[in-house]
């Protein structure tokens, strides 16, 4: 705390500090559950491999799948509104170009995932 800094300013500094670490652990625990979808979509298909008719288990593998794609962004819009919130507070987080980033990333990874499935 510097000597300009008041004490309430700088308890308001640490809440920020706080909040923005807080939403960047949120927005990895939502990409974690996004992952744990892919790796169920990929445990399917190895449980189910010899599955008749094949198109049912490839196809319940793609519900999850599109359902990790839709954590990625969900993570990335909630983790990017907070953000902008801290913003206006003038608080330092990561940029919501990164957040885009990885949301792209492991959406094209999962959707190449679910093209390797589909075509086993």
């Amino acid at each position: 705390m510097s000597k300009k800094q008041t004490e309430s300013e700088y308890r308001t500094d640490l809440a920020r500090d706080r909040t923005l670490l807080a939403n960047e652990r949120t927005f990895a625990s939502w990409n974690g559950l996004g992952l744990g979808s892919v790796g169920v979509a990929v445990a399917l298909k190895a449980v189910f491999g010899a599955f008749e008719p094949t198109w049912a288990a490839k196809l319940v593998a793609s519900m999850f799948l599109l359902a990790a794609v839709l954590v990625f962004w969900a993570a990335r819009h909630q983790a990017c509104k907070t953000y902008a919130r801290l913003q206006e507070a003038e608080a330092e987080a990561q940029p919501p170009s990164r957040m885009t980033t990885l949301a792209w990333v492991l959406s094209l990874s999962t959707i190449a995932t679910g093209v390797v499935l589909w075509s086993l």
